[in-house]
């Protein structure tokens, strides 16, 4: 069998990992605010175009940009779809009927799916005994730190926790057809993505929902949205793709498993929780699955 390829990553890498954790951490919960407001497809339009805006502003300007993207439209499209328009739409749906902390956690089977279609699609990733321990492990700690009752299972239709497994798996797809943007700027990338998935939505979201008869949404939802627009979107897409050139496909998914430690982190810096033993057990085998991920703890490859 051949070798896989080295790619485990540094600790500038792993620091732009934890913050990517965090952001996308307080997405899920943007969103459920949003959405109990805003119809789900109309949500996603706002996201992915205020975003888009955002990124074609700040990075415009940079010589090539506009000629790399026009390049790679076609490719730009199909990602778009694939790591916008269908997982976000398949989120904010399922979030109609649950909770943002069950929702991070179908999220994050993103990295098993990542991993298989990396063994089916591709050649320099496949599945080693780190990977599938790390991966685990991971998700094993996030069973752990959510807590069933935290999670609401027995209230939770079925479709709606089966619409945010969807978005996972379309994710799982994303990072392996993202790879092929390797060497081209992580700004082109995220502009052109959201840029493509913008233009995906907007028909979906005039013919479903139409926008421009539905009320002004509250003070609060309209801050929410913009957090997830700019923050949890358009800066965070620009951190994803970075983490993705260097470290691959696999690791970068791995965020998804940083997700709701990160939400946890968050209220006990900010609003005085604090951390019990089963929670910190889930941190921690969350640590030991991306350390056998990235195959710090010296698993044979094979």
């Amino acid at each position: 069998m051949p070798q896989t390829a080295n790619r485990s990553m540094d600790l500038a890498t792993w620091g732009l990992l934890i913050l990517l954790g965090l952001i996308w951490g307080g997405s899920f919960f943007f969103g459920r605010i949003a959405v109990q407001h805003v119809p789900p497809m109309t949500l996603v339009l706002f996201r992915v175009s205020l975003a888009a805006i955002a990124l074609h502003l700040a990075f415009g300007r940079m010589p090539g940009f506009y000629q790399t993207l026009f390049s790679r439209w076609r490719e730009l499209l199909v990602l778009g779809l694939i790591n916008n328009a269908i997982p976000f739409t398949l989120i904010f749906l399922g979030q109609t009927k649950i909770g943002s902390g069950l929702a991070s956690i179908l999220n994050a089977t993103t990295p098993l799916w990542a991993v298989l279609v990396a063994q089916v699609f591709t050649t320099d990733e496949k599945i080693t005994p780190a990977k599938l321990i790390g991966c685990a492990l991971g998700l094993v700690g996030m069973v752990l730190l959510i807590g069933p009752a935290a999670l609401g299972l027995t209230d939770s239709p079925l479709w709606a926790k089966l619409a945010v497994v969807g978005a996972a798996i379309s994710y799982g797809f994303a990072a392996s057809f993202g790879k092929r943007f390797k060497g081209i700027s992580p700004r082109v990338t995220a502009t052109g993505q959201l840029t493509a998935s913008t233009l995906i939505m907007l028909p979906l979201a005039f013919i479903v929902d139409r926008p421009w008869t539905l009320p002004i949404p509250p003070v609060d939802v309209i801050a929410a949205m913009l957090a997830l627009a700019l923050v949890s979107t358009a800066f965070a897409y620009v951190v994803f793709f970075r983490i993705l050139s260097v470290a691959g496909a696999t690791s970068a998914s791995l965020v998804t498993l940083l997700v709701p430690p990160a939400a946890i982190l968050l209220g006990i810096l900010f609003l005085g929780e604090t951390l019990s033993l089963t929670e910190a057990l889930g941190l921690g085998l969350i640590a030991l699955g991306l350390l056998s991920l990235d195959n710090r703890l010296g698993i044979k490859r094979v």
